[in-house]
């Protein structure tokens, strides 16, 4: 591979990369039965395909699992503190992918990777915030007469792309892998959840336990997050927009409350919701000295991060990996985690491998069935077909070594009659 084929960090950083991708493989049985079937029948032979993701060890194993299957594979960046770059230089050097991807690279950079990415012309996409989806139709619109369609896994991603659906601005049909069961009810509840805990323990050494820990969002990221902390002893309070997943929290057992009373006391504030500026400048201006702010959506504007600074009489970058302090006129510092991008990605190293063998098993077949089937779809966000949902469930149990009851002949007779009653 020349160098102009891919920009990654240092290729000497290339043998822990592999180390790091094996060891996450090892938890990814189900993908790893797909690569396998994908090696043998190439679903995807003759596709060029672009995946704008994060940069780990658990997507390395996916994009390999697509290149077994045919797809002639670009892999570049979703998130600028996301990547990890020795797996960046693994995948360039073993397996000869082509990757576009540095660890805090700046914004010109970023989307210099992602022109790269779009500028391989595609036929089919791989998104986590809708970022590469966007610059295609944006700057390149006459590739997407050729293009058979997308995926996109984030919810942020998801918002976007109903967004230009519903404006008549979406050009190829996407599925929205993000909504299938096997990833928001897994993947967002137990990986979010575990993950978030981790970057946030990771960044300042805190102890959770006996901390107000402030969830922004009770959709399953928040969930998550919010159960995990409990379990580690925190006093969980539940912001929300949205009044039935209120009740939700409230009846989980969670204080719910708006964030402007929020704000005044809580010790860990957590965003988790897809949406702008959840943080502002009244909420600050109310928090304790020492209060912690972290975001775990995809995007950093979460947090209004400008009116923090305005805010601010004193920054401090830097005062922790991960952790810069802001001092307010009235002496209350608060500290920003990890720029208030992806908490569990950048001060952390993401999901566990376990969980995303489903989202990413769950993607491997989805991008299959988008080869197969996008021809015939309509330029529109789709659910994942329940078949593959099915799949990768009874994959996971047989790799969990768990076993489920089938309906006996009696019992499928009696859900397809309406006569018998009492």
């Amino acid at each position: 591979m020349r160098p102009t084929d891919c920009d990654v960090k240092d290729l000497n950083m290339a043998d822990e990369g592999l180390r790091r991708i094996r060891w996450a493989d090892n938890d990814m049985p189900v993908l790893q039965q797909i690569r396998e079937r994908f090696r043998k029948d190439q679903p995807l032979a003759g596709m060029r395909l672009s995946a704008c993701l994060h940069v780990t060890a658990e997507t390395a194993n996916l994009v390999r699992t697509l290149q077994a299957g045919g797809a002639d594979v670009v892999l570049c960046a979703s998130n600028p503190l996301s990547t990890q770059d020795d797996v960046a230089a693994s995948l360039v050097r073993d397996f000869d992918i082509r990757v576009y991807a540095i660890r805090a690279i700046n914004n010109e950079g970023y989307y210099k990777h992602l022109t790269a990415a779009a500028e391989h012309k595609p036929h089919i996409t791989m998104d986590d915030g809708c970022d590469l989806v966007t610059l295609i139709h944006e700057k390149y619109p006459e590739q997407l007469d050729d293009m058979v369609g997308s995926m996109e896994e984030t919810t942020t991603g998801v918002i976007r792309l109903r967004a230009m659906e519903k404006g008549g601005a979406l050009k190829l049909p996407v599925i929205a892998v993000n909504d299938a069961k096997t990833k928001n009810m897994f993947d967002n509840r137990y990986g979010t959840g575990q993950s978030t805990v981790d970057g946030i323990i990771r960044a300042t050494d805190v102890l959770i336990a006996g901390k107000t820990v402030v969830t922004a969002g009770y959709g399953w990221c928040g969930r998550g997050f919010a159960n995990r902390c409990r379990g580690m002893g925190a006093n969980v309070v539940v912001t929300e927009i949205d009044p039935i997943k209120a009740l939700e929290a409230a009846m989980d057992g969670f204080r719910v409350m708006k964030m402007e009373d929020a704000a005044s006391v809580g010790d860990i504030f957590c965003t988790l919701t897809g949406n702008k500026h959840v943080l502002r400048d009244e909420h600050f201006a109310k928090m304790k000295d020492g209060a912690m702010v972290a975001n775990s959506g995809h995007f950093d504007i979460e947090i209004d991060i400008p009116a923090l600074e305005n805010l601010a009489k004193q920054v401090n970058r830097g005062v922790r990996n991960n952790v810069d302090e802001y001092t307010l006129e009235n002496n209350h510092r608060i500290f920003l985690l990890a720029e208030g991008r992806l908490i569990n990605l950048a001060a952390a190293e993401g999901h566990p491998a376990s969980v995303m063998d489903m989202s990413f098993a769950t993607q491997a077949l989805a991008t299959s069935y988008m080869a197969e089937h996008g021809e015939e779809l309509k330029d529109a966000v789709y659910d994942p077909p329940a078949e593959i949902e099915d799949e990768v469930s009874r994959l996971k149990l047989a790799a969990m070594k768990l076993e489920i009851d089938e309906l006996t002949e009696e019992q499928i007779a009696y859900l397809s009659d309406w006569h018998e009653g009492t």
